[in-house]
């Protein structure tokens, strides 16, 4: 957590500065800069030494081409900085700036430090938790940017925890029982559909991915809307709620495969967080999350390969693979998404093995039929926050792969461009300008992955609130224009 404290004495301080800027430290004598100088040249990216009792961290930054990259390459720098201070078990820091930096760099260097503090310990009786409290004066950054870091934490925090509960306590019922507490806590509305509901609105989909489960389903629907939103049409996240994925009847066949399949909801979890950030942040925009919550497991009632079934929107779907099941319960909340009449709607789900094979925890892979402005806005965000996006093409004879012989559409194509012909299956129903959001790869790590952490990363929660933050500042620059204009 980030604290502002303009007179700052702990044990251990973090000087940012250039590499020329390290002849003019005021710590260190002639010959202790000889040497740091020499461990710079060596390769060394953090330099420390203890002096009158107190541990000084040297971080000297260079600026490159992209500012992008900068960014990240200063988050990446921050967890260098956290793991440093949790070897030494070193209970607070404080961070002075020697020369210039932008304020932006120096929040994505402090954000890199916060996000590396999260740990999961619900179900460790004896683990001692370590946070890192970081003290930064005014003059380094305003309360505005402390705050909107400390609430982005939080906000991932929320996402991580969510996806790292196991189903034995995180079942559909219960998930949406967090979700309402978040909501009240934030100050978004949440309505939740009981299996009842479920079954008098007939979404196909969902029935027939739950029937395996002994536990309910649930549909939640979230709804932030300030006063003032600048948008007349909402914008709609969908998020892929699976609480739990043995692959039905199409048991995972591969060795270790369902140790993962918690994290099968991340999606929708970091709907959540998002959300949660946005609400909290009372950002001016208008947005409906939407939430199919399930489990798939092959149960004696478990919908069988080969099954034909029809979907929320009438729509007869072969089931070939029940393990292709989170795109039957995406297109149920899309259908239902028509009905808001939206701007926009981005779905995020772990969805494919084939964007994993395709480029790796490296970045999610999108498609859809968004307008290039939205696409440029979606890849701008995803950039600025180190939640990369990689577009996929989307031409039109990929849908033909998703044709059946006994019914309108196949749920599973052939082996080549998988995460392509999941796309095309879910465009069949919208009727709105939609991108999709496959993070098979990097919303779930196995090991360490830098200030990512392990496990669950919470993909999607910056980039998400960085995208609606953008369309705040936008229409609130295009509303100053033509005030401008009209009193011209």
């Amino acid at each position: 957590m980030l604290q502002i404290k303009n007179k700052i004495d702990t044990a251990a301080i973090l000087l940012v500065c250039s590499r020329e800027q390290i002849a003019q430290l005021p710590y260190l004598d002639g010959e202790e800069k000889k040497t740091l100088h020499q461990k710079l040249e060596a390769g060394m990216k953090l330099v420390t030494f203890t002096k009158q009792h107190k541990r000084y961290i040297i971080f000297p930054f260079e600026k490159s081409a992209d500012k992008n990259e900068d960014l990240e390459t200063l988050r990446i720098q921050g967890f260098s900085i956290h793991q440093l201070c949790k070897e030494n078990k070193e209970p607070s820091l404080a961070v002075e700036l020697t020369g210039n930096i932008s304020a932006k760099r120096m929040a994505a260097l402090l954000t890199g430090i916060t996000l590396s503090n999260y740990e999961f310990l619900k179900y460790k009786a004896k683990s001692k938790s370590y946070q890192l409290t970081v003290y930064v004066s005014e003059s380094l950054l305003d309360k505005a940017a402390i705050a909107q870091i400390n609430l982005l934490t939080e906000s991932v925090r929320i996402t991580k925890d969510l996806v790292n509960e196991p189903v034995s306590y995180l079942t559909a019922a219960q998930y949406s029982k967090e979700i309402q507490k978040l909501g009240k806590a934030a100050g978004f509305q949440v309505t939740v559909w009981d299996q009842k509901k479920i079954e008098q609105e007939k979404m196909g989909g969902l029935l027939a991915v739950n029937r395996g489960s002994s536990a309910p389903a649930t549909f939640n629907i979230l709804e932030y809307k300030p006063a003032k939103a600048l948008n007349k049409k909402p914008l709609v996240f969908v998020g892929k709620g699976v609480v739990y994925d043995t692959g039905g009847l199409s048991l995972k066949p591969t060795k270790n495969s369902m140790d993962w399949m918690k994290s099968d909801m991340a999606g929708s979890a970091a709907v959540v967080g998002a959300l949660y950030a946005i609400a909290q942040a009372k950002l001016p925009y208008h947005i409906v999350g939407l939430i199919p919550a399930v489990e798939n497991r092959p149960g004696y009632e478990a919908t069988c390969p080969g099954d034909v079934i029809t979907m929320y929107d009438g729509t007869t779907v072969e089931v070939l693979d029940t393990d292709a099941e989170g795109r039957l319960i995406l297109a149920d909340a899309m259908h239902y998404a028509k009905r808001l009449k939206p701007e926009l709607v981005l779905d995020l789900a772990t969805l494919t093995g084939s964007a994993l094979r395709a480029i790796g925890k490296e970045a999610a892979v999108i498609m859809g039929t968004a307008d290039k402005e939205t696409k440029k806005q979606i890849q701008k965000a995803g950039a600025k926050t180190g939640e990369r996006t990689v577009e996929f093409p989307f031409w039109k004879e990929y849908g033909a792969y998703m044709k059946s012989d006994i019914a309108d559409l196949k749920n599973l194509g052939p082996a080549e461009a998988g995460s392509i012909t999941a796309g095309k299956f879910l465009e069949h129903f919208t009727d709105y300008p939609w991108m999709h959001f496959d993070i098979a790869g990097p919303a779930f790590v196995p090991s360490p992955y830098n200030y990512r952490g392990k496990w669950a990363t919470a993909y999607g929660v910056r980039l998400l609130f960085t995208f609606v933050q953008n369309l705040c500042n936008n229409g609130s620059e295009k509303r100053e224009k033509k005030s401008r204009h009209n009193a011209g």
